[in-house]
């Protein structure tokens, strides 16, 4: 059953790839442990999460929605954008930059950072930790081929706890045919902030 609006979100490690200037080569990527206590602890956040990387919904609608309403979201008194899905740390890189998210080479102040992105911030879930702790992981096999993945949905998180979840098709649905998309988009999001400004 997924967590209720008000319970904490998740303290897991994520193992994220980071560059490291003091590695050689085309590669200059490091291992880094994130905790996610790093990315929430006061802070107010949006998280959306997606079934995966390159899949057609997720690239065409749901990352680039939450792209084109980056600025506004962030006016809204949000500190970061972060888009969640159950994949590797290279497989999401390599997504970002297909979708042309811009990278951020440099500044480190983001646990991410530098090697993620500037704007909308992947986070590569790929031990399905954050998403057990959600209570979002479900199963694809027979309709996709997916082993486990998230279902989709968005949040908002303040200082540790969920201020807000929206979860497609009212709740996760294993061997799901469908794969809605209705309520966890970027326009849906910031009409909340909005009202809440």
């Amino acid at each position: 059953m997924p967590l209720a609006e008000g319970a904490e979100a998740p303290k897991v490690i994520i193992k994220a790839r980071v560059r490291d200037a003091s590695i050689p080569g085309d590669n200059p990527f490091t291992w880094k442990d994130v905790p996610t206590e790093s990315l929430f602890a006061g802070k107010r956040v949006v998280i959306f999460s997606l079934p995966g990387a390159f899949t057609p919904t997720c690239s065409s609608t749901h990352l680039p929605g939450y792209m084109a309403k980056y600025d506004e979201i962030k006016a809204c008194g949000v500190d970061e954008i972060y888009c969640l899905s159950v994949n590797d740390a290279f497989v999401m890189r390599k997504w970002g930059l297909g979708q042309g998210l811009e990278e951020e080479k440099e500044d480190g102040s983001n646990p991410f950072n530098p090697g993620n992105f500037k704007k909308v911030k992947l986070i590569p879930d790929g031990a399905c930790l954050f998403t057990r702790g959600m209570g979002m992981s479900c199963l694809w096999e027979k309709e996709r081929g997916f082993g486990e993945r998230s279902w989709r949905y968005s949040m908002v998180v303040a200082d540790g706890k969920i201020e807000k979840l929206f979860v497609e098709g009212g709740g996760v649905v294993q061997e799901s045919g469908p794969d809605p998309f209705e309520v966890s988009d970027g326009e849906t999001m910031l009409k909340y902030l909005q009202s809440k400004k």
